[in-house]
């Protein structure tokens, strides 16, 4: 009797401890499925399974064998994870991880831990840590995330931009005030005799600066255009001719477009672009962002208003500009048009790159035009580019870009 006793004990316990890692493995299990899934869909180029003990990896071997024959992928058993700025450094010690992965992507990360562990250069950490972030299939804004909360790195976002300020320059500035105020109804915000300050829509604003009172000569180029998103063209384009304000660009629509707008031209030579965007697969990010804008009436009626703008900028050179607004600045891309990327800066303001071959403007190393962020913790962001900026001609609440375009803050 006892001895069937202890039989059924033991028989008890065995399927209690059987049932019991089975569960325990459930949670790991629809993880390492997730990111296979991923990975198979090639949404990621790598993924890497919940950290386990190498007890517990023993035991769930045979799910991951299970799920890498039902994706088609393969994986690797890492037990000593590469030590990046994405994560802490202890993250993974004395612990065995999951790197799933198709084709020969594994070799990627190899040459990256290979890489890692024969530098010490900050600079170089730091990049070869994006470069793992790129592997995950993270976006920018993911691995800027990553890296501000595990190293010393900060962008924009970590300073919270709370709009845009587009800055030009004029030879007759009461002329240009005039034009912005009476014959496009801005509404002013602020005046003295050297500027004005004219609100587009929330916290998008047009700076209007007098040449004379610059560093400027009034001589260099206006590589630049001012995009007014509005949904009602057709009306600010007849006022636009009642007006006689000239048009470089007449009206054009396109139902099955991107975009539609046209083009006018202020006082002085600079591009303003009456634009709307309209549901189309390059602005699949964009719209939700512009639908959730209040458009804003101008002194002319409530049917001629604005929402928001694109401050239009013009490079030769395309992706180191994308690479330094999305790993430097940490602005997010809301739409791409192939030669054109718009970056949102504020809930009414964009950033757009242009290149110049395609574009209204040409790049020009000199130009009258200069673009502010206001930011909540100016003296922060200050603090960090004295830190880590290599310009040495840098100005106190500036920087500038690879085209050469002066930012304040």
């Amino acid at each position: 009797m006892n001895f069937r006793l202890r039989g059924l004990a033991f028989f008890v316990l065995l399927f209690v401890s059987v049932s019991c890692t089975k569960r325990e493995f459930l949670k790991e299990s629809g993880q390492v499925e997730a990111f296979a899934e991923m990975v198979a869909a090639d949404v990621k180029p790598l993924a890497l399974g919940p950290l386990m003990s190498k007890a517990e990896m023993d035991l769930f071997m045979p799910e991951a064998e299970r799920l890498a024959e039902k994706y088609q992928i393969s994986f690797f058993r890492e037990s000593e994870l590469v030590k990046t700025k994405l994560f802490p450094q202890d993250i993974a010690e004395g612990k065995e991880v999951l790197i799933l992965y198709k084709g020969t992507t594994l070799s990627n990360y190899e040459d990256l831990k290979k890489r890692l562990a024969s530098t010490s250069d900050e600079k170089e950490i730091r990049d070869l840590s994006r470069r793992f972030g790129r592997l995950l299939g993270y976006p920018s804004s993911k691995i800027n995330d990553l890296l501000a909360e595990n190293s010393e790195f900060r962008d924009l976002e970590d300073f919270q931009i709370q709009g845009q300020e587009l800055i030009w320059f004029y030879q007759d500035l009461n002329k240009a005030k005039g034009f912005y105020a009476e014959k496009l109804g801005l509404k002013l915000l602020e005046e003295n005799a050297s500027s004005a300050t004219f609100q587009i829509a929330g916290d998008s604003r047009l700076v209007l600066k007098s040449v004379a009172d610059s560093e400027y000569s009034g001589q260099e180029a206006k590589s630049v255009a001012l995009a007014l998103l509005t949904d009602n063209l057709e009306a600010w384009y007849e006022h636009v001719q009642k007006e006689n304000i000239p048009v470089k660009y007449t009206l054009k629509q396109n139902p099955e477009g991107a975009h539609d707008g046209f083009v006018a031209i202020d006082p002085e030579g600079y591009l303003l672009e009456f634009e709307m965007f309209l549901q189309h697969p390059e602005n699949e990010i964009l719209m939700p962002e512009l639908q959730s804008l209040e458009p804003q009436s101008t002194k002319l009626g409530s049917n001629l208003n604005f929402y928001g703008s694109v401050t239009w900028l013009y490079y030769k050179d395309m992706l180191p500009m994308e690479i330094f607004m999305t790993e430097k600045l940490g602005l997010r891309l809301s739409a791409d048009q192939g030669w054109a990327k718009i970056y949102r800066v504020s809930e009414n303001s964009y950033l757009g790159l242009v290149d110049e071959k395609r574009g209204m403007n040409s790049f020009a190393e000199e130009k009258l035009v200069e673009v502010k962020f206001d930011l909540k913790d100016a003296n922060g962001w200050e603090e960090y580019l004295e830190k880590t900026s290599v310009d040495s001609t840098r100005i106190k609440n500036t920087f500038k870009d690879l085209g050469g375009y002066l930012f304040r803050f």
